[in-house]
């Protein structure tokens, strides 16, 4: 078996080369772990009736819950979601990811930030809310609660039950497209920084699953 160098570094604190990183609102923490967790765009309806789409991370998923964290209440996610109680989760390819991508751009709240991106609304079989046609799974959902990160925190936890899965049949089977490698989940690994060697700079990532071991038929 190959030697690993056990030796661990801790850090309760800030380190000292990332004093002065810009970290637009997150954690130190999470550049120094860099724990990546799954992309997808947040859809629901905004007051007048045009599609609102948010790219997000930072989730968890379980079962028939979704929970959604770090959710600023100034933002038109929850602005929609709270209004709504209603969204769907949209998972892109990497083939679309760059279309996603605009939905970052195009946050005018009197547009249609779905079509103004490139992409194709359709609507939810369950949900007032509107689903992107071009992402291969896409989760309806309603809002049931949220919760504050912190005390007097202004950002929350939403916490949504999925009520239905919408995918498409290549992406089921595994011999096909699938759900993993190239053509399925992505992952926002978010600036990943070595705090040892930091010079200032990070870059953000977009990560892919591979199956690396397979554990049995059961």
């Amino acid at each position: 078996m190959e030697k690993y160098d056990m030796q661990k570094i801790e850090y309760k604190n800030l380190p000292i080369s990332m004093k002065n990183m810009e970290t637009y609102g997150f954690s130190w923490i999470e550049f120094v772990t860099a724990i990546p967790a799954p992309l997808f765009v947040v859809t629901s309806y905004k007051a007048n009736g045009k599609p609102n789409a948010c790219l997000w991370s930072w989730s968890c998923f379980n079962g028939e819950l979704a929970f959604l964290s770090g959710v600023n209440k100034a933002n038109h996610m929850y602005q929609t979601i709270i209004e709504r109680k209603e969204a769907v989760l949209n998972f892109p390819s990497a083939e679309i990811y760059p279309l996603c991508q605009k939905t970052i751009i195009n946050n005018n709240y009197d547009d249609d930030e779905i079509t103004m991106s490139g992409l194709t609304v359709e609507p939810a079989s369950t949900v007032n809310a509107p689903r992107i046609k071009e992402c291969f799974l896409n989760l309806e959902a309603r809002f049931l609660w949220e919760h504050e990160m912190r005390e007097g925190s202004n950002h929350v936890v939403l916490c949504f039950e999925i009520l239905n899965v919408c995918i498409n049949e290549s992406h089921l089977d595994e011999a096909a497209q699938g759900r993993y490698n190239e053509t399925g989940y992505l992952y926002n690994v978010h600036y990943p920084v070595n705090p040892e060697a930091f010079n200032g700079k990070a870059h953000d990532y977009i990560a892919i699953i591979r199956k690396y071991h397979d554990m049995g038929e059961y």
